[in-house]
């Protein structure tokens, strides 16, 4: 961004001047706008009008008519904020306005020039105390107070500034929980209208959809799957119209960003360079009307990693890359003992005739490159066994150093610096929201009330930050982050916003069973079904029928032999077992309720498992043969006898939340703000039943796309598409039946038909199947090369119709999905022993039974928010939901109500605990380059922003 001091002065003044015009104009005053001059002392140039609502003077009081004809008397006076300066009216008013009497402590100056802005750096700079001491007008009233402006359109200035701060509060919060950087945040009203654009989930959907379009053509493509084969002309015009949605989507973010940031995002400049290059390409395709060699294919993934649902990826991507450096310092030792032992194997074997394996330095180096595969042990050892016993000394030592000890050496570096780039991860992300909440707060607290955020602003926030949560779900909200009980969330409480925010409120029942009303022999008969399910000696009873019923199956299969494995009757065992699960599923569901039952995932599960019981049931029963894939799945009950034992809980607990993470979408869908895309809070709770702890694990809060993409297998994915690509640019049509008789390992290529006798023998050697003829082919044979069991016959099968060069594709793809597979062990054993080292460090904490918030509401509050909302938005969807918790409380003649606000408990929610000590030395920390990054920008005179005419300055802060 360009200084104020870069500008001449006469364009400086020209634009304040400008500036101060339109705003009084938008403020009301017509020809008599000029002659309301004012003084302004820049630290830069000197005379001139700044912002226009306050203006400093040296601390001269002015007079300034206002668009209402009130007056008001203020004393200005500069504060100084890191690179931006802040007006403040420090003196006395005498204007009552109509709606709102008090103002933002930091404006927004929009395009037109309606208000001043005073933009923050959001570090926590303290508050200057006003002229009087300090003593500022608060409404002492527990109730709320809303304004009485509608939704879209405020009706003063003063309100007109507030919805710009609480949508850039909101913005703030976003960028906060997303993890994006501030020097992406919108500066003007273009960047902000395309920001708004390409934040809500059609955009997403066509990044998405076009980066797909962009993979799938390799399926029409030569050379294209058969079946899926189109026209050049036809692929060419689809590649081209994704490629220019693509610049279009470009377009939007070069808007939104500006060109300095957007050629300084790293990212957006290699996807810009690739789309260039694809782009080129196809219009070459579509004048040739014929493909060329291209191997530039493989970097479309580009397209799909930079789409917002795939942040789960970039994440991954990033993490990988931050682990290359350790995880290369291993592999080149790993490289220079395999060459030490290629040397010493060629000058003991090359001897032997009948060795091939060391019969020259390359041909050594590349046996043993297989053998730390062990996909060639112990063929290669073999020839050079049968002369000298004593040789398989040499294979021993060099597997003990090469497999067993630098391999799991190499398994433990990157695991400890997963660990460490876990943590340092997981500090960045909340000093980042921390830094996101404090540059929010300084936008919601006012000129009358600098100590803490009001209801009316906290509610016009959540209006932006979360447009589908209910009035009393706002009201919840800003009770539970309000622990003081004062009228005004202060910074300290405003800090848990991300993590009440996504609470889940129900109003808590009174009674404590859903039978409580029933008449008494029913309560008698449902309350005994209810002890019966929660008692011990009833499900150590359905643990030992689900043994058995494990047992029964095994030994009935063990029995089976070939042939039909299905009778067509329906064996009595079958009846025996799932009449038992039924009557204990109906058991359940009648003593705890179906609220409650549904609520425990091993509930749910043992649900599911008795559903696909009975559907196996009918097809048996009807001989429905393609189903009776689902009698197969009875013994999945006997999962639920791992639950008897604490370290099996463990286990499947890990595995439970690593499931959600490996399916995560990155960013989590940032929402559109206002009504054109709002976002949907789903939030997955964990709770204790009689089934035992809670087994699900969401992602609480976050708006839920149409598709979850599950971020580590994806990430392999991508690799697979890279490399597929430029296999079939370089290997398409080279395997085939015997076109390797030449090679060592023609017998698996060998393809012969010949007559013995009276018979007709096929030899077949299948291996030529495992080719790159087609993209569905190449996805194959990648994975039975991720698989290494006799992987080097697809490679010497290559080579020997190739190059020796072919080789490095094989063994470059082989280090590749080593370092994805160690960074995902990696990622599980993390998980693992995070949840062990919790356990340990927390013995009595329940983390199965998620994160509970318990809010009682009296009517009066009640009454206050309802009356406030009707007459701020007349009749709205909050009012009949608020209308039927109050005709509840009549109906049962209370005075108040008790709300629980529950989510499940997050890796997040854990850390926090987890690390806690370290925590608050991490925020002082923050803190003291916060005070020494203000020292260094306050001594400077200079503002270092700079806003261009016209333009819709916003709340900025460059980190």
């Amino acid at each position: 961004m360009l200084e104020l001091a870069q500008l001449p002065w006469w364009q400086w003044l020209k634009w304040r001047r400008r500036q101060r015009l339109q705003q009084l104009r938008a403020w009301g005053f017509d020809g008599g706008a000029r002659s309301l001059g004012c003084t302004v002392l820049s630290p830069a140039r000197g005379p001139g009008c700044w912002g226009g609502a306050y203006a400093s003077n040296g601390g001269v009081s002015e007079k300034h008519l206002w668009a209402s004809g009130f007056e008001r008397e203020l004393k200005a006076e500069t504060i100084y904020s890191p690179g931006h300066r802040i007006l403040r009216a420090a003196g006395e008013e005498n204007m009552a306005m109509s709606l709102d009497d008090d103002v933002p402590l930091i404006l927004t100056l929009d395009e037109g020039g309606s208000a001043p802005l005073a933009p923050s750096n959001g570090l926590g700079q303290e508050e200057l105390p006003s002229r009087n001491g300090g003593s500022y007008a608060v409404h002492d009233s527990q109730a709320p107070s809303l304004s009485s402006e509608g939704d879209s359109f405020p009706s003063s200035p003063t309100t007109h500034n507030w919805e710009m701060n609480y949508q850039e509060a909101a913005i703030y919060l976003q960028e906060g929980e997303n993890n994006d950087k501030f020097f992406t945040h919108p500066k003007s009203a273009r960047a902000l209208a395309a920001y708004l654009f390409a934040h809500n989930h059609l955009f997403y959907l066509m990044e998405l959809s076009t980066a797909l379009l962009l993979l799938l053509l390799s399926l029409c493509e030569a050379p294209a799957v058969p079946a899926l084969r189109l026209g050049i002309y036809v692929h060419a015009t689809l590649e081209l119209f994704a490629l220019m949605v693509v610049v279009f989507e470009l377009c939007m973010k070069l808007r939104w960003l500006g060109l300095h940031t957007f050629i300084r995002h790293k990212r957006t400049m290699v996807k810009t360079s690739v789309l260039a290059v694809q782009f080129i390409e196809a219009i070459v395709v579509l004048v040739r009307q014929t493909s060329h060699m291209r191997v530039t294919r493989a970097l479309r993934c580009i397209f799909l990693v930079d789409c917002r649902y795939c942040g789960g990826v970039r994440r991954n991507l990033r993490q990988i890359f931050q682990s290359l450096p350790p995880f290369m310092d291993i592999l080149l030792l790993l490289l220079f003992f395999m060459i030490i032992f290629a040397i010493l194997g060629f000058y003991l074997f090359s001897p032997n005739p009948s060795d091939p394996y060391f019969s020259t330095l390359e041909s050594s180096i590349v046996s043993l490159f297989v053998l730390l595969t062990t996909a060639n042990f112990p063929d290669v050892m073999m020839p050079s066994y049968s002369r000298n016993p004593w040789s398989c000394v040499f294979f021993i030592v060099y597997l003990s150093i090469e497999l067993y000890f630098i391999m799991n050496l190499l398994l433990a570096v990157v695991f400890d610096t997963f660990n460490d780039i876990e943590k340092r991860k997981f500090k960045s992300l909340l000093l980042h929201k921390r830094t996101a909440i404090q540059h929010a707060y300084r936008l919601l607290i006012s000129q009358r009330r600098p100590a803490g955020i009001s209801y009316r602003q906290f509610e016009g926030l959540m209006r932006f930050y979360k447009p589908r949560m209910s009035a009393g779900e706002r009201y919840l909200t800003f009770k539970a982050l309000n622990q003081s009980n004062t009228p005004l969330l202060s910074l300290k409480d405003f800090y848990d916003i991300y993590e009440v925010a996504d609470l889940k409120w129900k109003a808590k029942r009174n009674k404590e069973h859903w039978f409580d009303e029933l008449p008494r022999t029913a309560f008698l008969i449902f309350k005994g079904i209810n002890i019966l399910v929660k008692s011990k000696a009833f499900q150590y009873f359905m643990y030992l029928v689900v043994a058995v019923n494990g047992l029964w199956v095994l030994v009935e299969t063990f029995m089976l032999k070939g042939g039909n494995f299905f009778s067509k009757h329906v064996p009595w065992s079958y009846l025996v077992f799932l009449t038992i699960y039924g009557v204990e599923l109906f058991l359940k569901v009648a003593g705890l309720g179906p609220v409650e039952y549904l609520s425990s995932g091993w509930n749910l599960f043992d649900f599911s498992v008795t559903a696909f019981a009975f559907l196996g049931l009918l097809a048996l029963a009807f001989n429905m043969e393609p189903f009776y894939f689902i009698v197969v799945l009875r013994p999945l009950q006997l999962l639920r006898l791992f639950k008897l034992k604490k370290r099996y809980r463990n286990v499947l607990d890990t595995m439970f939340e690593l499931l959600p993470r490996m399916a995560r979408h990155f960013p989590v869908g940032e929402p559109g703000w206002g009504h054109a895309s709002p976002p949907v809070s789903s939030v997955g709770l964990r709770s204790r039943a009689a089934g035992g702890g809670g087994l699900s694990c969401l992602a609480p809060g976050h708006p839920v796309p149409l598709t979850l993409l599950p971020s580590l297998g994806l990430t392999l994915l991508i690799f697979y598409y890279s490399f597929a690509i430029v296999g079939m640019e370089f290997f398409c049509g080279i395997l085939y039946p015997n076109c390797c008789n030449s090679s060592t390992v023609a017998d698996a290529y060998r393809w012969l038909n010949h007559t013995v006798g009276n018979r007709t023998i096929v030899e077949d050697g299948y291996y030529y199947l495992n080719n790159f003829d087609n993209i569905l082919n190449s996805f194959v044979t990648l994975f039975e090369l991720t698989v290494v069991n006799n992987w080097y016959i697809i490679m010497e099968g290559v080579t020997s119709q190739t190059s020796h060069w072919s080789r490095l594709y094989f063994m470059t793809f082989y280090i590749v999905t080593m370092v994805v597979m160690t960074i995902i062990v990696a990622f599980i054993l993390e998980a693992f022993v995070f949840r062990m080292n919790y356990n340990r460090k927390n013995q009595d904490s329940e983390v199965d039974g998620g994160i509970t918030v318990e809010k009682e509401v009296s009517k009066d509050e009640l009454l206050a928010v309802l009356k406030l909302y009707r007459e701020a938005r007349g009749a709205s969807s909050d009012t009949p939901r608020l209308l039927k918790i109050l005709s509840q409380m009549e109906k049962n003649e209370q005075n108040a109500v008790v709300f629980l606000g529950r989510r499940s408990r997050t890796k997040s929610d854990l850390s926090l605990k987890m690390y806690q000590e370290e925590i608050q030395e991490w925020y002082e920390e923050h803190a003291r380059k916060e005070e020494e990054q203000q020292q260094q920008l306050s001594n400077s005179s200079v503002p270092t922003t700079q806003q261009l005419p016209g333009s819709r300055q916003r709340s900025q802060t460059i980190t």
